[in-house]
């Protein structure tokens, strides 16, 4: 699975592709080639982009854990499916996202692709930046999740 690292402002043409940077093509594990899957993150307003490889990964989390008859479950699965689109680097490394998503997401003429463990944000630029004003809320919570006993843990 990849780290990706960095985030990278991005401008979006009016047919809604992305020039994916070169930084974040780098950093790929050659397997995952140039297919991606794009949704809808489940709990912000943002864009998720997979690699094929960690796609594959992710639906096998996915099945181990769910029963497709289960009423729960099957609501789950077409949440999380839901709005989900294969997308492909292009010959010039752009990615073709479709406008429905776009619009889910606020994303118009610019947007930041933000490296997460195996996966990429694709956020509004507004949205990106108006999030990274906040810092102190992220100290807390920094704090909240890493502030325990860290010599504990490393044992």
């Amino acid at each position: 699975m990849t780290t990706f690292i960095g985030d990278y402002n991005c401008k979006v043409d009016e047919k809604g592709r992305v020039t994916f940077p070169s930084m974040l093509k780098k950093q790929m594990n050659s397997a995952s080639g140039e297919r991606f899957v794009v949704k809808t993150d489940i709990f912000e307003k943002c864009l998720i982009l997979f690699p094929m490889e960690e796609w594959e990964r992710q639906n096998a989390i996915i099945r181990s854990k769910i029963n497709p008859y289960n009423k729960e479950h099957n609501k789950f699965l077409r949440n999380f499916y839901k709005g989900s689109a294969e997308v492909i680097l292009d010959s010039n490394n752009r990615l073709l996202i479709p406008k429905r998503l776009l619009d889910l997401a606020n994303i118009s003429k610019e947007a930041i692709l933000a490296g997460q463990d195996g996966k990429i944000e694709i956020w509004s630029k507004d949205l990106y930046d108006a999030m990274a004003e906040n810092q102190d809320d992220f100290a807390e919570l920094a704090e909240k999740i890493m502030g325990g006993n860290i010599n504990k843990e490393m044992e």
